[in-house]
């Protein structure tokens, strides 16, 4: 999940310059997305994420342990593993694009807060390109147990680096 956990906050720290709609509307007048999403941000949270997973693979296949855990092996080889990263750090932004959607066609501007769905959005983004791409791998890797404790972690751990970001002036809510 470390593609998609940090490719949303790199797509805010790099972010910025043209938005993704272009200042264009959808039918019901509101903006499509927002100037929250930005090509920039996009491009460079995808690669964030993918970098680490990319870091990750690399020390998975020396056998690195983190306090007796096995860093995660994302594939039977490097082929499908870069897959799996590339779907879990880009559906990540597009989940959290996909949720942008939908707060503006229900009138709330950027910044405001949808509990849950804020914290969450990103984590279902990840999972269900994940699954397009490696329905197998995602089943075998992704069981109930490790579902549930992603849900219940991943609002505080997004909470906490929203946080984070708000204090170090990167985000301008602290949610």
């Amino acid at each position: 999940m470390l593609p998609a956990y940090l490719s949303n906050p790199f797509a805010a720290v790099f972010g910025g310059g043209k938005p993704i709609d272009g200042g264009r509307t959808y039918k019901d007048g509101r903006r499509i997305l927002g100037d929250g999403k930005t090509y920039r941000g996009l491009f460079s949270g995808i690669f964030c994420g993918f970098i680490a997973g990319c870091i990750e693979i690399w020390l998975s296949s020396r056998g690195f342990e983190i306090m007796g855990i096995n860093m995660p092996v994302f594939g039977p080889d490097y082929k499908s593993a870069l897959i799996v990263v590339l779907a879990l750090a880009s559906g990540a932004l597009f989940g959290d694009m996909f949720k942008s959607f939908f707060k503006r066609r229900m009138g709330l501007k950027r910044g405001a807060s949808l509990p849950l769905v804020d914290q969450l959005d990103f984590v279902v983004g990840a999972w269900v390109f994940t699954y397009l791409v490696a329905p197998e791998w995602f089943v075998s890797n992704f069981t109930h147990g490790i579902m549930l404790t992603v849900i219940i972690i991943t609002p505080l751990l997004h909470l906490t680096t929203n946080i984070i970001g708000y204090l170090i002036g990167v985000k301008k809510e602290p949610w």
